[in-house]
């Protein structure tokens, strides 16, 4: 009874990597067409026809090819594009057509599914697609949206602090409960987050971040460096800055020589602007002195985080498990060791997230598989949980699938029973009309746990009111504010349908729910309207208008090897 694969997918900032679970039930990360474990999210624009216009097909190129390309022709390059994701204003700009971040996403997306069905033999589908932690509605949708224009079946979006607990979960195959903090410094996002894992339970307890705080903001303290040593030995060539195409040299000589210092204290870096070369000796030391601020704000977070565990209880941490390429630097966990007395252990850095996104990915193949066994067999109701099932019934419809899976029936119990428990990663709210004046309320905080149902009155403000006008925000500053302007709209729409002939002050209860994947859905309730009216959406990420018009762009463009 095996149902289609569901594969993981780490889509991150600097690099991505898609992962499945093999035929012995191992988690398993699939190698690109250049057998490389993880393929640079960069994507390289050539021709293109406009949408739309006629003109020919353009192509793009992922990967290592296009990073290489960022060097001859930045301005057809994009890069870093994850930080931009949910940014609806934000547009790349190739051949005189715009893109998306959603879109340039889905290119990546593309290039990793291609990849995998070229090594695997299996068509790629159905995926769960990672986001940092801290990522609110607006990015989830983007990603989401991501997949969809890749062709694929987005069946959940995961946290990546959850996915990397996934993947040590598994690999510590039923030990005793612990409590781990999960520090994930990527290319250019950070989370770090506390996680408890207890037999079948993973429970997010807090978490924080910033997405924009990564592996590139050290690539660039390392460029501003180099160039700084090369203008004091050739003050008469020049900045090698101001010139876009030396610029990109200096970043790519700088990435390799951060990843060299994993390993060495030092190596010598060549720059070269202008006709003059300069020989730059870079040690450890160097580094971990000029990118002190950055490792610093990651600290702070992390305090942060141990501070609102310890207030909800958990104030032992057992293991710090470092996750995402940065995190490979020795400054990381030594730093993390004088502050909080931690014990941190590398956790497959690189791949981690994408191995535990595939676990999640087979629990909700195989919680689809025995839900439906059970449906047929009578054993359950359409509108039950899993929950609800006795355990004779479960484990007679989990052994169907577990042959096929590699697994053991037990094991395809436990991972079916597995419940993780999320948190909101920030606050959000409503700014709505309360007897004339404008308020901002929020219904949900950083960190309470999914999923959330809030109610909350409102009352009309006119007579024969129609209509309803509700804007959705989410926290926009590290602490909540109910000052409008620091939070961030992010649905706006009008709640219809209201029967006429009811005064002004007439109460409107509005409901505010947040699955356990942070999407959300308002409600309202009127005391004349026999069924609840439904906030109506019609612009924003992941609208239809939005999908259509982003799809006809990427239809326009192949990928080339």
């Amino acid at each position: 009874m095996a149902g289609t694969k569901v594969f993981g997918i780490d889509l991150g900032t600097t690099y991505s990597c898609i992962a499945q679970v093999d035929e012995y039930g191992r988690p398993d990360v699939i190698r690109n067409i250049e057998s490389q474990p993880t393929t640079p999210s960069v994507v390289l624009f050539d021709e293109s026809g406009a949408a739309g216009d006629g003109g020919p097909a353009g192509s793009f190129v992922v990967g290592t090819q296009a990073k290489r390309q960022s060097r001859i022709r930045p301005d057809d390059v994009a890069r870093l594009v994850k930080r931009h994701m949910g940014a609806s204003d934000w547009r790349f700009v190739a051949h005189d057509v715009e893109y998306s971040a959603a879109s340039v996403s889905s290119l990546v997306l593309k290039a990793l599914a291609a990849d995998a069905q070229r090594a695997t033999g299996t068509p790629v589908t159905d995926v769960v697609i990672t986001v940092p932690a801290y990522f609110g509605d607006e990015e989830r949708k983007a990603t989401k949206l991501a997949g969809e224009l890749a062709g694929l079946n987005v069946v959940d979006i995961i946290n990546e602090p959850t996915a990397a607990a996934f993947a040590y979960g598994f690999a510590q195959d039923g030990q005793s409960a612990s409590t781990v903090l999960v520090y994930d410094l990527g290319g250019g996002t950070f989370d770090t987050t506390v996680i408890r894992l207890d037999g079948n339970d993973i429970t997010v307890v807090a978490t924080d971040g910033d997405h924009e705080l990564g592996g590139a903001d050290w690539d660039n303290e390392i460029v501003r460096y180099l160039a700084q040593k090369f203008v004091q030995e050739q003050p008469d060539a020049g900045d090698p800055l101001d010139d876009v195409y030396d610029e990109q040299e200096l970043l790519t000589a700088a990435e390799d020589a951060k990843l060299a210092l994993s390993g060495r204290e030092s190596v010598d870096v060549l720059v070269v602007h202008g006709g003059k070369r300069c020989s730059v000796t870079f040690t450890r030391a160097t580094l971990e002195e000029i990118t002190a601020p950055l490792l610093q704000r990651t600290v702070d977070l992390t305090g942060s985080v141990l501070q609102r565990a310890k207030e909800k209880g958990v104030d032992t941490i057992d293991l710090c498990l470092l996750v995402g390429g940065m995190s490979k630097l020795p400054a990381v966990s030594r730093r993390l060791g004088e502050a909080f007395g931690l014990t941190c252990r590398l956790a497959d850095p690189d791949l981690a997230v994408a191995k535990g996104a595939a676990v999640y990915g087979q629990k909700k193949a195989l919680e689809r598989e025995v839900r439906e066994e059970l449906v047929a067999s009578g054993k359950l109701r359409p509108d039950q949980s899993l929950d609800a099932a006795a355990t004779g019934d479960l484990e007679a419809a989990a052994a169907a699938s577990a042959s096929a899976a590699g697994l053991t029936t037990s094991s395809v119990v436990d991972l079916v029973r597995t419940r993780v428990t999320d948190v909101t990663s920030r606050g959000f709210g409503i700014f709505a009309e309360d007897r004339g004046s404008a308020v901002a309320a929020f219904l949900a905080h950083q960190n309470d746990a999914l999923p959330i149902e809030v109610k909350r009155t409102f009352y009309t403000i006119s007579d024969d009111q129609a209509e309803v006008d509700i804007r959705v925000f989410e926290q926009g500053t590290g602490v909540e504010s109910t000052r409008i302007e620091d939070n961030k709209v992010i649905v706006a729409g009008a709640i219809s349908g209201i029967p006429a002939g009811h005064p002004r002050g007439t109460p409107v209860e509005v409901s505010f729910e947040m699955g356990r994947d942070q999407t959300i859905k308002v409600t309202a309730t009127h005391v004349g309207a026999s069924e609840p009216l439904v906030l109506r959406v019609t612009a924003g990420v992941g609208s239809e208008s939005m999908k259509t018009e982003e799809s006809a762009k990427v239809s326009l463009l192949k990928q080339r090897d």
